[in-house]
């Protein structure tokens, strides 16, 4: 049976032009190799490759090799990090210099190691003088050759696995406590692991067939640096058909590398496939299995930590919180709240946070001391580690002994209804469970302040729910603060104890869950509430609309202000001819969309003299309007309905 992927379609033959030299390339990239096998022979191969000059030779080609694979990861995954992750002036050198082994002629990487580490190079006098190292005519020499020649393999194969990891699983790690070196280790080089190996491999097929290097900077003695290539390059000048079986043999270790790697060249980061709800292996919806949240297993005793942050850069703003305090961070896109939030995690140059953290001042410490916990939107969870492991991780990171850790993670899990999921990969969980495994691994890190950036975004709105009360039950026993960035008004609103609107990097208002539903000051957050928002400027007969027009209100401001206009759509009134009687705003409009909100319609109208407004009303009365997109209708708002907020 074809598979689909590899259907043709009419017209997706390739031209003659391109495919004939393509093939011709293949051709010539395989008749060497052919020869090869043609010209072996078989009958002789056992005894040439069992000869003791090979066999010796192959004995040592396999000890450079593997010492130059060990030299190799000890400094090029380094050195792979650095270029990766770490931003400096002259990277782009450091990389050509990476590079440049691999386009440099052997012979002239001999020489350069040559005067570089000979008797009479730049480092070979002290290094003889110092320590007894002559690295010429020697194994060690040989080794270092092959080094040479091969680290590019890793540290470019590497670079580009480390490339695709988002930084996002370094940085939650760091914020769970864990130092550079341990989420190097623990989490970078677990999810890089395809990019090392197939570094390693391709490293390790290269030091083995070095030659030009090793035969110009080592010498070729039997026996000390006469590895594999070198003895293939003096066969064929005395037994030609021995050059050729051992060729074969070089040949084949080649190609199998290749075919294990199956051109995974650098590597796949191994992170989570999605935030989409993965079954369960009896088959059930995962979200409809969870069980409530318990509450049986009592919080770990903790302190309470009050938050003081003065923020500059990008983001301007004081911010101040008692203990148990949850502040919703809202805005549109580029305000600046994650910039806010990952300032007072220390992990970004766009802003600056003072930070002080229950009378503590933690501005100067690392992102891993400042007990900031952080919750990314999709979780971020290690997906190397079952949902035991990483929630223990934090403690593990803080010194905590492992059964302790893993007690206390197993209690945490208990408490937000994921306990029986403690064995499971995150790829396992669906979105909901995910979250919440996420949500106490940072509870679990005994963190003073936790911030969670759209912790329940990616998730459908049932399991949403579900996510939502065990926040806010969890929430209301954490001695810290919280601050949780949300484009859910009903997010802010029930979990929140005050909402922080953010407009330019600016704090635009600082209030309660109440005060910003009832007296928005941002055009934003009250179309995010569900309201007509205009901004205008306080004139003789009302409100004049930035967008044109003007609006009556019962209480404008004195002429002049500035100030932001809000009307319910439920106040607005949709009619087929302009009405008459008492509303003071009226205009004409067309009907540019109807979409369902609950058991209600809600109907944008536009207006060429006049700003877009929704209207709200009920099915019914639209079948009675006949109201359709396109469709011409006079929308009319009391004036007594409009609500001004001074700007």
């Amino acid at each position: 049976m074809r598979r689909a992927g590899t259907r043709t379609t009419p017209g997706a033959r390739p031209p003659l032009a391109l495919a004939l030299p393509a093939l011709l390339g293949v051709a010539f990239l395989a008749l060497p190799l052919l020869g090869i096998l043609v010209r072996t022979e078989w009958g002789e191969l056992a005894a040439h490759l069992g000869s003791p000059g090979t066999v010796e030779a192959l004995e040592l080609s396999l000890v450079v090799s593997f010492w130059a694979l060990g030299l190799s990861l000890l400094l090029g995954v380094p050195l792979a990090w650095l270029l990766a992750r770490v931003p400096f002036p002259g990277k782009a050198f450091v990389r050509s210099l990476v590079l440049l082994p691999m386009v440099l002629p052997p012979t002239v990487g001999g020489v350069a190691l040559l005067l570089a580490f000979g008797r009479r190079g730049l480092l070979g006098p002290w290094l003889e003088d110092a320590f007894g190292i002559t690295f010429p005519f020697h194994t060690s020499g040989a080794v270092l050759a092959a080094t040479f020649v091969a680290m590019p393999f890793l540290v470019i194969s590497l670079e580009g696995a480390l490339g695709g990891l988002r930084p996002r699983y370094e940085e939650t790690a760091a914020s769970l406590g864990a130092s550079p070196v341990r989420v190097f280790l623990t989490v970078t080089l677990p999810m890089v692991a395809p990019g090392v190996l197939a570094g390693a491999a391709l490293t390790w097929a290269r030091a083995l067939g070095e030659f030009g290097a090793t035969i110009t900077f080592a010498g070729n003695l039997p026996g000390t640096t006469q590895t594999l290539p070198l003895q293939v390059y003096l066969l064929l000048q005395e037994e030609p058909e021995a050059a050729t079986s051992v060729s074969l043999l070089l040949l084949a270790i080649a190609m199998g590398v290749l075919i294990a790697l199956r051109g995974r060249w650098t590597g796949t980061p191994r992170e989570r496939a999605g935030a989409a709800a993965a079954p369960d292996p009896d088959g059930t919806d995962p979200a409809a299995a969870e069980p409530p949240a318990r509450s049986a297993v009592p919080a770990p005793a903790g302190g309470r930590w009050s938050l003081h942050a003065e923020v500059t850069g990008f983001n301007r703003l004081t911010l101040d919180a008692e203990p148990g305090t949850t502040i919703a961070v809202v805005g549109p896109n580029g305000a600046g709240k994650t910039t806010l939030l990952r300032a007072l995690l220390g992990l970004t140059p766009r802003a600056h946070a003072d930070l002080t953290l229950g009378g503590e001042d933690v501005t100067a410490l690392p992102p891993h001391r400042r007990r900031v916990a952080w919750v990314p939107q999709d979780g971020a969870l290690f997906p190397h580690l079952s949902a035991l492991a990483n929630t223990a991780y934090g403690l593990r990171a803080q010194g905590v002994p492992r059964a302790e850790a893993r007690r206390e993670a197993q209690a945490w899990l208990d408490r937000l209804g994921v306990g029986h999921l403690a064995h499971r990969r995150p790829g396992q969980l669906s979105g909901g469970q995910a979250q919440r495994v996420a949500l106490a691994r940072a509870l679990a890190a005994r963190p003073r302040l936790l911030v969670l950036d759209e912790p329940l975004a990616a998730l459908d709105q049932t399991t949403r729910a579900h996510v939502r009360h065990t926040l806010r039950t969890h929430l209301s026993g954490f001695g810290g603060v919280c601050l949780i960035v949300t484009h859910d008004p009903v997010e802010a609103v029930s979990l929140a104890d005050r909402v922080l609107v953010l407009e330019g990097g600016r704090a635009l208002q600082d209030a309660s869950p109440t005060e910003v539903t009832r007296h928005p000051r941002s055009p934003w957050v009250a179309r995010m509430l569900g309201r007509n928002a205009w901004p205008g400027t306080a004139g003789a007969e009302g409100i004049v609309l930035d967008g044109g027009g003007v609006l009556v209100a019962a209480e404008p401001p004195p002429p002049g202000t500035p100030a932001l206009a809000i009307v319910a759509p439920e106040a607005v009134s949709v009619h087929r001819e302009k009405p008459a009687g008492s509303p003071r705003n009226v205009w004409p409009g067309t009907v540019r969309e109807i979409t369902g909100s609950g058991s209600r319609l809600r109907v944008l109208v536009t207006s060429a003299g006049a700003p877009d407004l929704v209207a709200e009303i009920t099915p019914r009365a639209a079948a009675e309007l006949g109201l359709a997109e396109g469709v011409s209708v006079w929308t009319s708002v009391k004036a007594t309905e409009t609500t001004v907020v001074p700007l």
